[in-house]
């Protein structure tokens, strides 16, 4: 069952902060995460953008009660990718018309959506706001929500068919977009800077990649991101969900990693690694690539990879 994930942080209505004694007004301590709610403003600057944003949503749902999330705010609270901190909070209406007030942005409900609920607050449902953000993200983020969705309703042990969840929206906004991501997702990406490197691959004019694939060496069992088995190179993509955010546990990731990266170059002709920024320049990630041994076989899709612009990294 996809659950709602909680807030971050514990939220304070004003109501709450001025019974413990502390005026949110005149205490430097608290921070405002919504009118009238507040939260522990050391505690808010540790957290991640996403984050920040699954508190804001959380937040807004305090305030605005009884509504249904969608778009990026259902991702938030379904544990689907969030990149950044998204400006606005996302409303389905199934009966009225769309709108926008302040920060938050009402979408009509057209067709049918499936609606997950926990604890008074309610998003549409993974498969429904898979499609919902397919139709309107720059296509390798789709692709990123849609293999996300895939992998956690596969380990429910349910099955989606993204074209009929279209169907039943009864909208063609964003149709070849979702088009796009829905034949190219799969449950077996492991990330999202898997995800969007494998966009960015495919759009470069690479060969298609096996996904996830396992050696046997050395007496362990190693996987790699990416293999092209034609060339014996593997691909390896950091950054992005990849490893944990705890320094302690994420010192002990590298060190495994470093030794499983070892062991797998000693079996392969060579391996590309590459990190988040560089399938956003594009360029880096092609010259890692090409570094590696491997060369295109169709043309580059300039369209396509031209959707990468606005998502760069500042510098």
């Amino acid at each position: 069952m996809s659950l709602i994930h909680p807030s971050p942080l514990t939220l304070l209505t004003s109501r709450e902060s001025e019974a413990m004694g502390r005026r949110p007004s005149s205490d430097p301590s608290l921070i405002r995460v919504r009118h009238g709610i507040y939260a522990e403003r050391s505690e808010w600057r540790a957290l991640p953008p996403w984050h920040r944003y699954l508190a804001r949503v959380h937040a807004a749902a305090v305030k605005l009660g009884g509504v249904v999330f969608s778009h990026e705010s259902a991702a938030a609270l379904l544990g689907l990718p969030v990149f950044g901190e998204p400006q606005f909070i996302h409303l389905l209406d199934p009966v009225g018309h769309a709108r926008r007030f302040g920060d938050v942005i009402v979408h009509a409900g057209c067709g049918h959506r499936g609606i997950t609920a926990s604890a008074g607050v309610a998003a549409t449902s993974l498969a429904d706001t898979a499609v919902d953000l397919a139709r309107t993200l720059p296509p390798a983020y789709g692709l990123a929500v849609a293999d996300a969705a895939l992998r956690r309703l596969e380990s429910e042990g349910r099955a989606v068919d993204f074209d009929a969840v279209a169907d039943r929206q009864h909208t063609t906004r964003g149709k070849r977009r979702l088009a796009w991501v829905a034949e190219n997702a799969t449950p077996v990406a492991e990330s999202p800077g898997e995800s969007v490197s494998r966009a960015v691959i495919g759009w470069l004019g690479y060969e298609p990649p096996e996904l996830q694939v396992t050696f046997a060496f050395e007496g362990s069992v190693d996987r790699c991101d990416f293999f092209w088995r034609r060339w014996n190179v593997a691909g390896e993509s950091d950054g992005y969900g990849k490893y944990p955010t705890d320094p302690a546990l994420a010192r002990a990731a590298l060190l495994r990693e470093k030794k499983r990266e070892e062991r797998l170059r000693r079996s392969l002709s060579d391996m590309a690694r590459w990190d988040w920024d560089d399938a956003h320049l594009v360029e880096p990630l092609d010259q890692k690539l090409h570094a590696a041994g491997l060369r295109p076989v169709t043309r580059r899709n300039e369209a396509a990879l031209a959707t990468m612009w606005a998502l760069r990294p500042r510098r």
